[in-house]
């Protein structure tokens, strides 16, 4: 990590005076004459811990691609489950093959509540560890909506806007695996406990006990300048985080919080707020250190340039449509709660490797990884979806 960070901060260097102090540049030619690059090699041994309703589903369809990009294996969960045995507690058994492979798994990115010392038996000692958050006030908007059916606090709530104005007369934390999504709900993926007193010297100890854990905690309200971190921290190149964006939900199911609501999730989710606020603050300066806000700005220019040609090459609409507008069932992406969960159209006239990379930027996360576990574990029984395969063999 310090080799890396030090080639981050000297390639960079440019950018970053330049940012610093107007006055003072330097030419790429003395750049490069001053200083000699410092070999940066990929990283293939990654660990995202997929936090809910943060973007984490992108993020996964961006580290499978890796995956099968360079045939690396993922620790998917074992048998017909979808996640890491969320939300217990991980165990390394959770892991399809954990006892036969042992830690030779170089991806794990399944939904998970974070376990360091069960997840370390199965990744190996120099995994790379990230995870992303997002501001809890949206977040919980998003939860509300999506696990609406779900939650008992949610289900007898009116609204997300009725709910806030007296989360307690709802909630009940003995209904402890529906309700985790109701409060501090990224506090209890990172391993913790969401109902916890919010006791300064807790929350402290917390936060340092993350920092030590994890090599970079991205922020999914800057997913673009996230990307740009995360490839510059993997040593990976711009096409290795090129993405469409996964399940997002169309704008109509968006309840609207009143500014008391806003003020209440804030106390309410206080865990998660004090996490939210200590990492955007170290993401923002972690930039600084090591790329530069100027070339963080180029980057994310060719980043979404590179992402609308690829929208122009693979989808029809050039845009996510709504769930009964997808043509084709197996790009289906699940549905939940009161949200209508986006998908994505593809081109008609695609020639067959084309067709293949699009198919693979669009594909669910249900999808993606039951396909996965058939390629790594075909004498399994499949994973059952209830959706139409977008393969029906491995050859095809």
């Amino acid at each position: 990590l310090i080799v890396c960070s030090l080639c981050l901060g000297l390639t960079c260097l440019s950018g970053f005076f330049h940012m610093k102090n107007k006055n003072y540049s330097i030419s790429k030619s003395h750049e490069e004459l001053l200083i000699p690059p410092v070999p940066c090699h990929p990283k293939t041994n990654v660990m995202f811990l997929k936090t809910h309703k943060t973007a984490s589903s992108t993020v996964l369809n961006i580290l499978f691609r890796f995956a099968e990009r360079y045939n690396l294996t993922v620790a998917l969960p074992a048998g017909q489950l979808y996640h890491l045995g969320y939300p217990r507690t991980f165990l390394a058994h959770f892991v399809e093959g954990f006892e036969a492979i042992g830690q030779n798994y170089n991806i794990m990115c399944n939904h998970l509540r974070f376990n360091p010392l069960e997840v370390k038996k199965v990744m190996a000692a120099n995994t790379f560890y990230f995870s992303i958050l997002r501001n809890p006030i949206p977040l919980l908007e998003s939860s509300y909506i999506y696990y609406k059916n779900n939650v008992p606090a949610f289900r007898s709530s009116k609204n997300v806007n009725d709910f806030l104005a007296s989360p307690t007369k709802y909630y009940h934390p003995a209904d402890y695996r529906e309700s985790i999504y109701a409060r501090n709900i990224m506090w209890f993926d990172f391993g913790y406990d969401n109902n916890a007193e919010d006791d300064t010297k807790y929350t402290q100890a917390v936060l340092e006990e993350i920092e030590q854990n994890f090599h970079l905690i991205l922020i999914a309200d800057y997913f673009d300048e996230s990307m740009i971190l995360l490839k510059h921290a993997l040593c990976w190149d711009l096409d290795d985080v090129i993405y469409f964006k996964l399940n997002s939900r169309s704008q109509d199911t968006v309840q609207i919080l009143t500014p008391e609501s806003e003020e209440q999730i804030k106390a309410w989710c206080s865990l998660d707020w004090k996490l939210y606020l200590h990492f955007n603050q170290s993401f923002w300066r972690r930039i600084e250190e090591t790329i530069g806000l100027e070339v963080l700005e180029k980057e994310v220019d060719h980043l979404r340039t590179r992402q609308k040609e690829l929208m122009e090459t693979c989808l029809s609409e050039q845009e996510a449509v709504r769930k009964d507008h997808i043509r084709n069932k197996a790009l289906l992406p699940f549905q939940s709660g009161a949200a209508n969960i986006l998908g994505y159209n593809l081109k008609q006239d695609l020639d067959n490797r084309t067709l293949r990379t699009c198919q693979k930027m669009v594909m669910p996360e249900l999808q993606y990884t039951s396909y996965l576990y058939t390629v790594q574990h075909p004498h399994k029984k499949r994973k059952e979806l209830g959706l139409p395969l977008l393969w029906t063999s491995l050859q095809e």
